[in-house]
């Protein structure tokens, strides 16, 4: 497996999304515990939570204590993998299924609260899940560096922020800042200029749901209606290289810049070792050229829609 830096570790250049295997859909703990020790026979070597990985209504941290039993069960050396989590959602049930707080308080208690479910003495990476508009961002940015003086906390990120306020945290943490996950895909790219951001501050940029529109159809074409962009030319560069459209994918956002570490999820262990044989699958420049080109294209018509 290549490898990537975040800060200052060494980490896989692919990482394993760990929300599937807590939220609606969820595998039941055995295919689940056999997912996460796939991905680390693997190489897989960056795991992704959130204290809010949890079934609506459900007691928060589900997904934090899976992978803590997972990690404690593994039959191999599991000290190099780092756990990365996050704080500042819930998800309370009912009409208000995703929440936001991003109150300093909430985050120390949040961070807390992570620190017992995951059995650590400092969490590895702890990101800031999402800006709450109702705490001004420095506020909640403070509460991260608050916890790095304290110790609870290795390194920090952030989630689903823009360029302003990625340059914000930034004078905030300084080199402590060593993330920033957003939605990234072939379909999605409206975080383009903070993935770009990101490289040039040397910061790792953690794409989720990095797969975006490349199972809709194996066909080029206008989009079904209320539908995404349809990405074919993903299925053809995987048929002349023998592999999957999701690895092609994969290694296209990798080839994208040198600090972005995609975080596809996974609830089977054949998928995440499928996503994890991408770190190795290089695209010669005439198929990166035609990927991109199909990007642009579908993202027009999904902007057009």
């Amino acid at each position: 497996m290549r490898q990537r830096l975040l800060g200052d570790q060494r980490v896989s250049a692919i990482g394993l999304g760990a929300m599937p295997l807590s939220v609606e859909g969820r595998p039941d703990e055995a295919r689940a515990l056999a997912t996460v020790h796939a991905a680390l026979d693997a190489g897989v070597t960056l795991l992704d939570t959130a204290d809010s990985y949890h079934l609506p209504g459900g007691e928060p941290g589900h997904n934090e204590r899976l992978l803590a039993r997972a990690l404690a069960s593994y039959g191999g050396d599991p000290d190099g993998v780092l756990v990365a989590t996050k704080g500042g959602r819930g998800r309370p049930g009912g009409e208000a299924d995703w929440t936001v707080n991003g109150d300093p308080r909430h985050l120390k208690a949040a961070a807390e609260g992570s620190l017992r479910r995951l059995g650590v003495e400092a969490i590895g990476l702890y990101q800031l899940h999402k800006p709450d508009p109702s705490v001004p961002f420095e506020e909640s940015v403070g509460a991260l560096r608050d916890l790095l003086d304290e110790g609870k906390i290795r390194l920090a990120g952030v989630s689903n922020t823009d360029a302003d306020q990625i340059r914000r945290a930034g004078a905030i943490l300084g080199d402590r800042l060593v993330s920033v996950q957003n939605r990234f895909s072939p379909a999605v790219g409206d975080s383009e200029p903070e993935l770009l951001l990101a490289a040039e501050l040397g910061l790792a940029f953690l794409p989720w749901s990095p797969l975006g529109g490349i199972s809709r159809s194996s066909l080029d074409g206008p989009s079904p209606a209320g539908g995404e962009p349809r990405f074919g030319a993903f299925h053809e560069v995987a048929r002349a290289y023998g592999v999957s459209p999701q690895q092609v994918c994969l290694a296209w956002l990798l080839a994208r810049s040198p600090t972005v570490v995609p975080i596809p999820g996974a609830s089977r262990p054949e998928t995440i070792r499928a996503s994890a044989a991408a770190a190795d699958l290089l695209l010669e420049t005439d198929a990166l050229r035609r990927l991109d080109e199909a990007v642009r294209r579908g993202r027009r018509e999904r902007r057009a829609a």
